[in-house]
């Protein structure tokens, strides 16, 4: 029996014409967002359709509830950030702005109890459904909530790696794998060859990435596992000028430091060197594995930067696609995190204070 031809689809008008799956769906919506787009492109967008025989799932579309053109954007964390020096602040610029490009309007869930606690279900049911869609973020996240979300096939996309056992999320994340690799293959061309990697204790995605990328990053440069030291911080605070000294004693010369999405790891280290007389990087180099915002340290440390205003604008992107697809396929979108030289990085150095 021959195979069943599959539907065409928006992304494949998109890639017929190549202009962005977005910039179809608007033409294709027939709603009033869709005269935004050029007359030009419009025509082009229902002509390529016509030929590819392309038609809208009218009873997909009202499985999903119909199309209200409304994105929603839910954090689990506890208030939206409005300090432009906030981690999260070019999530929600990102999130903001390539929605209203794509002709949807946003809406913030907060879904905060009496309690002060966080839930999408806070009400026996799901509070986000009157979106078409939602954007997700936060640290701390509830993956019962997210399971749920897949079981009633609510579409959304998380700005992060998650998992959730037996479910298959669709997300965008920084590839903080290639990210570390890369920091520890730099440091080791340097000269650098003891290691401390200091890593968050909680067992998270972006943590357990890290890790990868920590143990290629040596295994490439043929650094051997009993030539570093992996120190979880259980209390950043626990990082004293005494542990440093113990570290330098040992041999460390560079250590690789996990910021969370404050300073407080990268303040504790700092700290702790003044306290010891360790001069950075003359006695120890430093390199974050990330870019914290930095709000008492004035140094320019030596990192990576995720791109998030991009990454939330690929989210969107991402949900938009998945609307699109009457099979709900998951989507996963890693991101390149852009090096930064910074001035805490140097050659390890051969008279390390006693």
């Amino acid at each position: 029996m021959a195979a069943q031809r599959r539907r065409p689809t928006q992304v494949d008008i998109a890639r017929r014409l190549g202009i962005s799956q977005a910039t179809v769906s608007l033409v294709v919506s027939g709603g009033p967002a869709s005269f935004q787009v050029a007359d030009e492109t419009r025509r082009a967008v229902l002509e390529a359709a016509a030929e590819l025989g392309y038609t809208v799932n009218a009873a997909a579309r009202s499985l999903k509830g119909g199309r209200n053109r409304l994105l929603g954007l839910y954090t689990f964390e506890p208030v939206f950030p409005v300090d432009r020096r906030d981690f999260y602040f070019p999530f929600l610029l990102g999130v903001e702005e390539e929605t209203a490009a794509c002709g949807y309007d946003l809406l913030l869930f907060s879904s905060a109890t009496a309690r002060g606690d966080r839930s999408i279900y806070a009400s026996g049911g799901n509070r986000l459904k009157v979106a078409d869609g939602c954007v997700l973020l936060g640290r701390h996240i509830d993956r019962a909530e997210l399971a749920e979300l897949v079981r009633e096939d609510f579409p959304f996309v998380f700005i992060g790696r998650r998992e959730v056992p037996g479910r298959e999320l669709s997300y965008v994340a920084p590839d903080n794998v290639g990210a570390t690799r890369d920091t520890v293959r730099s440091l080791a061309g340097l000269g650098h060859r003891q290691l401390a990697y200091l890593k968050m204790a909680e067992d998270q995605e972006p943590t357990r990435d890290r890790a990868a990328g920590f143990r290629q990053g040596i295994a490439d440069a043929g650094i051997g596992e009993d030539e570093v030291l992996v120190h979880a911080m259980d209390d950043p605070a626990a990082i004293t000028g005494g542990l440093l000294q113990e570290w330098l004693a040992d041999g460390i010369t560079a250590l690789l430091v996990e910021p969370s999405e404050d300073d407080a790891a990268i303040a504790a280290v700092e700290r702790a060197a003044a306290e010891a007389g360790i001069r950075i990087p003359e006695d120890v180099s430093v390199a974050l594995l990330g870019d914290p915002p930095l709000s008492e340290s004035t140094r320019d440390w030596t990192r990576y930067t995720p791109p998030r205003e991009q990454m939330a604008r690929e989210a969107v992107r991402l949900l938009l696609e998945l609307l699109d697809d009457e099979e709900g396929r998951p989507r996963q979108l890693l991101v390149d995190c852009r090096p930064i030289a910074g001035e805490t990085v140097a050659g390890p150095s051969a008279g390390r204070p006693s």
